[in-house]
């Protein structure tokens, strides 16, 4: 076997690992300490070869996320950049949520943004504020199938941008795209305060990781559901926490953990 055919056994082998990390909820090792000098395209192609995985086996690919888009996320990891994962319709989720289908899970208060149409290549603020139909408070669980959390930007991206589910309200708020960069959300995990920001911590505006994402050549479509990034830093729970999320006049969202 030549030294690539064996790299990219290397990265499928490590793919199958995170992929199989979901169920069995048995961490990994730091993709970073397996395969030698891995860089931010090898780690998208670890995640890619995950999302082929699922889509091949009958899942379906309901939605994108935008991570590490806060100066708090960013500090909280130790990365400088945004990075983007995937969920699925299995992903999202509704009623209370079992805090062992993950494996050391944190929460992140959200926006979530309904396309109505695709969008193009390089796609401006402005045209994304076109194409949303619907604004949805939103949580992100954040999980990470590497060991003790012990990520770099490489080892987050390839695990999924460390996605773990998605919490979204009932129903869509009524909010102008001008009015995005003053949202704010306060984050309470058990009646305690964990976090507080607004939209305009989200990268200056939380339609700006979608243009973003589009810019690095993610596809976005019509009846998508993106995430764009947490107002704050993320909270750990567990069995028994009781999220509360107050995002002013725009309403509160409550996730309990069993």
């Amino acid at each position: 076997m030549t030294a690539e055919g064996c790299r990219d056994e290397i990265f499928t082998e490590v793919a199958a690992g995170l992929l199989a990390a979901y169920s069995s909820r048995t961490p990994v090792e730091p993709p970073r300490d397996v395969i030698e000098d891995l860089d931010v395209a090898g780690a998208y192609k670890i995640q890619q070869l995950q999302e082929a995985t699922l889509r091949a086996g009958g899942h379906k690919i309901v939605g994108r996320k935008v991570g590490l888009t806060s100066k708090a996320m960013q500090k909280q990891l130790g990365v400088d950049s945004p990075d983007f994962g995937f969920f699925t319709e299995s992903m999202v989720l509704k009623g209370p949520v079992e805090a062992d289908r993950f494996i050391a899970p944190k929460i992140e208060p959200e926006l979530g943004f309904r396309l109505a149409n695709d969008l193009p290549a390089h796609a401006t603020v402005d045209q994304v504020a076109e194409t949303v139909d619907a604004v949805f408070l939103a949580v992100e669980i954040i999980d990470s199938r590497v060991r003790d959390w012990d990520i770099r930007l490489v080892d987050t991206i390839a695990d999924n941008a460390s996605c773990g589910a998605v919490f979204l309200s009932d129903e869509p708020i009524q909010v102008r795209m001008d009015e995005l960069n003053g949202v704010s959300a306060v984050m309470c995990v058990d009646g305690r305060e964990t976090g507080r920001g607004s939209g305009i911590d989200v990268m200056g505006n939380p339609l700006a990781p979608i243009a973003w994402l589009t810019s690095v050549g993610v596809e976005l479509n019509a009846g998508d559901i993106v995430l764009s990034g947490s107002f704050c830093g993320a909270a750990e729970v567990s069995a028994g926490s009781t999220v509360d999320i107050d995002y002013g006049k725009y309403g509160t969202l409550n996730v309990e953990f069993v």
